[in-house]
């Protein structure tokens, strides 16, 4: 019975981020029936894609057990330097791989301190958020940057859909195959699961947590892009605190802060989802714009909290495993 009991709550534990998003999809969906229209929910998925995108890349970092605070000043660094280009008159296509270098670039930094001289990932990664909003504050010159020209960009339509949800969904089933079907997938989770096992397997742990944070540096630029696109705007704020939403779709989803587990498809997507669900239900129900940083808070808690109990619940069977092992 205790057995039974054991797995109906690590079921409900590993299913939370469905359940959940089912629970508040419902809710939302009974407090106001306009939640159910057509257009809001093409309106959630295009909200999710900027967030989904970063959240991509922030699921590699963590399955290695590693976190990256940086990538909300990349989003921004990315953006400003893009808007700056095209506000010169410099063609789209150019600001944009500038933008996608400067991720790049970002994240094997970040890789280099972390990898070779061995500082530990949140101390890297917060020292370069800061590095990386001040750099871009001082090439805004802290003014916003009006861009309309790629207002057309971000609302441009293939086969009647936005091609921020086309680009969300590539990027998803892009990283769904690299981490399911090849080998430097299979080496991530080898490696949040035991490093130290990962090297004396004969992984080359150094070059494989070197490209998971140029991963991440690089779906940051990406997200910064999706979002300078959709609204045509450069402002001081971009990208501010937008590394917490990421790793709380990518935890909300399923992927556990300890490493060594966790899904983009359909765990990040479902998480990007729910996190952007919320906000928009917030403002159908006409909740007071005070509620929202108190909802926030709530989400990232839950998604800390029940990744905190699938842990210790699968440590406990784990345990549980090797002493019947021991006594058959």
């Amino acid at each position: 019975m205790t057995t039974r009991k054991g797995n109906i709550v690590l079921f409900v534990l590993n299913n939370a981020p469905l359940i959940l998003f089912a629970a508040v999809f419902g809710g939302f969906a009974t407090l106001s029936p306009k939640f159910l229209a057509v257009e809001n929910l093409v309106n959630i998925l295009i909200q999710s894609a900027s967030i989904g995108i970063v959240a991509t890349g922030m699921t590699f970092v963590l399955l290695t057990a590693g976190i990256d605070l940086s990538v909300g000043s990349i989003m921004f660094l990315s953006a400003a330097a893009a808007g700056k280009l095209i506000a010169g008159g410099q063609p789209i296509s150019l600001a944009f791989a500038v933008a996608i270098a400067i991720g790049v670039g970002y994240g094997a930094i970040n890789a280099f301190f972390i990898t070779r001289l061995k500082i530990l990932p949140f101390i890297v990664t917060l020292s370069t958020q800061f590095a990386g909003r001040g750099l871009s504050l001082l090439i805004t010159q802290t003014r916003a940057m009006n861009l309309p020209r790629l207002v057309e960009v971000g609302s441009s339509k293939i086969l009647g859909m936005p091609a921020p949800v086309w680009l969300f969904g590539a990027v998803v089933v892009f990283a769904h195959v690299v981490l399911m079907k090849t080998a430097f997938g299979r080496h991530i989770y080898a490696i949040g699961n035991d490093a130290e096992g990962a090297k004396k397997a004969g992984i080359n742990t150094t070059r494989v947590v070197f490209l998971v944070y140029v991963v991440s540096g690089l779906c940051a630029a990406m997200g910064g892009l999706v979002y300078l696109s959709r609204l045509g705007l450069v402002s001081p704020k971009l990208g501010l605190q937008r590394e917490f939403a990421a790793i709380a779709a990518a935890v909300l989803g399923g992927t556990s802060l300890f490493g060594g587990r966790g899904k983009v498809l359909p765990g990040t997507f479902l998480g990007a989802a729910l996190i952007q669900t919320v906000e928009s239900g917030l403002v159908f129900i006409k909740a007071s714009e005070y509620v929202y940083p108190l909802v926030t808070s709530f989400v990232i808690f839950f998604a800390v909290f029940v990744d905190s109990l699938r842990h210790v619940k699968l440590q406990q069977l784990k345990r549980r495993r090797i002493r019947v092992a021991a006594t058959g």
